[in-house]
């Protein structure tokens, strides 16, 4: 089956609310999108990407991305201190590069700028999600063994 345009990407995109039920198949989908930038530094193991999810588990901030009404990620957006907080934004990588998370990325964005608030989110190190995270305005603000810590700062 063809691939459907981009332009028609806004009506084929949806959401649905995250409940603390949820967590098994949410871990599922952060293992698969995650495996391979893991297996490439050569630190996959379910357990870890299990217990991390857990860690920053935010059900009332989580929602499932839809594309055609069928779960294909989620992501994690909270208010902090000082902004924004995108603790995970995963797509399944079977839908990875269609610019489903470009526009859910936009769309968080866009809450921010609304509310002119910066966005913080991390990345693993030599991970494509750092391209996808420059390409959205986003800048290292810090590093340590495994991340890089990116800021987007708040529009004036």
């Amino acid at each position: 089956m063809p691939e459907a345009p981009r332009s028609d990407l806004h009506s084929r995109v949806g959401f649905s609310a995250v409940v603390t039920a949820d967590f098994d198949e949410m871990a599922e989908l952060r293992i698969a999108a995650m495996r391979a930038s893991l297996e490439h530094v050569g630190r996959f193991e379910p357990t870890r990407a299990r217990d991390r999810l857990q860690k920053s588990f935010f059900p009332e901030h989580s929602q499932f991305i839809l594309l055609d009404g069928n779960k294909v990620g989620f992501y994690t957006f909270r208010r902090t201190d000082d902004g924004f907080r995108l603790d995970h934004l995963y797509i399944h990588p079977s839908h990875q590069s269609q610019g489903v998370g470009s526009l859910v990325l936009q769309t968080l964005i866009a809450q921010a700028d609304a509310q002119r608030q910066p966005v913080h989110v991390g990345a693993l190190k030599e991970s494509a999600a750092n391209h996808f995270y420059a390409r959205h305005g986003f800048h290292p603000q810090a590093q340590d063994a495994w991340d890089i810590h990116y800021i987007r700062p708040a529009v004036s």
